[in-house]
């Protein structure tokens, strides 16, 4: 657990400065790595939602929609779900090529296939956020939106990365935090929006309900 500390904010009142309980709805390891590089205290808890059936017309809607039905699902035991200081994250990551969704490849084929579509284009990537109260459901959610301009790559060298395992339960096939970056030539917009999860705006959000900012954060 990282060192809390608690800002003193202009406007704010004194029970603002109660501790609040961050809870990330998700297994991702990538979203935990990036919590803790904001010294952001929280605890990581499973969810229920089943992202696959969730469907909307556009790649952005897609990502918000999942993000909060991931809050939503958070697998919390009643005493910290009827707790007032609980809040929960969900994140959800969508890399889109026009209004052309990919997601997780179902296997390897399909991180090759994923990746032909690709390599040589830019395309986008959203991640939804929603922060949410367990005990009276407020929330707040918002997108953030990067461009990745991706260099061609032969089939040989999209196979040989496919092969590293690095693909493997990533939207988009491909892992900018690792070897990945190695075929991306340019960024437009935030790191971490690409790898899962945009630190800045939980921390806007987490504001947004709590009228603090997460222990940890330092904005």
């Amino acid at each position: 657990m990282c060192t809390q500390h608690k800002p003193r904010l202009a406007g704010i009142q004194p029970w603002a400065y109660l501790t609040h309980v961050l809870y990330l709805a998700s297994n991702s390891p990538q979203r935990a790595m990036l919590l803790q590089r904001a010294h952001i205290s929280f605890t990581v808890v499973s969810s229920s939602c089943d992202e696959e059936t969730i469907t909307a017309p556009h790649p952005q809607v897609l990502a918000l929609e999942r993000a909060r039905a991931k809050a939503q699902g958070a697998q919390l035991p009643v005493e910290q779900r009827n707790d007032s200081r609980s809040v929960v994250v969900g994140a959800d990551t969508v890399v889109a090529l026009g209004m052309t969704v990919f997601g997780k490849p179902r296997d390897r084929a399909d991180a090759v296939r994923i990746l032909t579509s690709l390599q040589g284009t830019t395309h986008s990537v959203f991640t939804g956020h929603c922060c949410l109260r367990t005990t009276n459901g407020q929330e707040a959610a918002s997108i953030a939106v990067a461009k990745i301009t991706m260099r061609p790559m032969s089939q040989d060298e999209i196979k040989a990365y496919v092969d590293l395992g690095e693909s493997d339960g990533r939207a988009g096939a491909y892992a900018i935090q690792e070897s990945g970056d190695r075929y991306v030539t340019d960024l437009q917009g935030n790191w971490d929006t690409v790898v899962g999860l945009n630190v800045a705006m939980v921390a806007r959000l987490y504001r947004e309900c709590t009228d603090a900012w997460p222990d940890g954060y330092q904005p």
